[in-house]
């Protein structure tokens, strides 16, 4: 389970960074660094505590759309993040869209590793 969380950490952290550096209007400021891990200690926890509780709950519509669902939590989050955090700013739906879509491909592709390793 540890193991797990320290793989979202990561995951979610290069996430976030790639989301900064690729997409315009996705805005993650680093010069603080104690305050970004902040910012993504508590994404992560959102994704490891509430996220599995939300999938339970919203399980048909999940099923419905195929999983794309997922995506509208992660999302969701993310907009929650960048609410309450003055490290992250997202500017328009674009960039929250696209900085979903390429957190959501970078957790995949650390999730797929980490299960090779398992």
């Amino acid at each position: 389970m540890l193991a797990n969380i320290i793989w979202s950490l990561i995951g979610n952290a290069l996430a976030l960074v790639a989301s900064g550096y690729l997409v315009a209007g996705f805005n993650l400021d680093l010069s603080n660094l104690q305050a970004a891990a902040a910012l993504v200690a508590v994404f992560t926890g959102l994704n490891v505590i509430i996220k599995p509780v939300l999938r339970f709950f919203l399980g048909p519509l999940i099923i419905l759309t195929l999983g794309l669902f997922n995506i509208i939590i992660t999302g969701g989050f993310l907009y929650v993040v960048d609410i309450y955090s003055q490290n992250l700013n997202i500017s328009g739906l674009p960039a929250l869209i696209y900085g979903t879509l390429i957190i959501t491909a970078v957790n995949i592709i650390i999730h797929l590793i980490h299960r090779k390793k398992s």
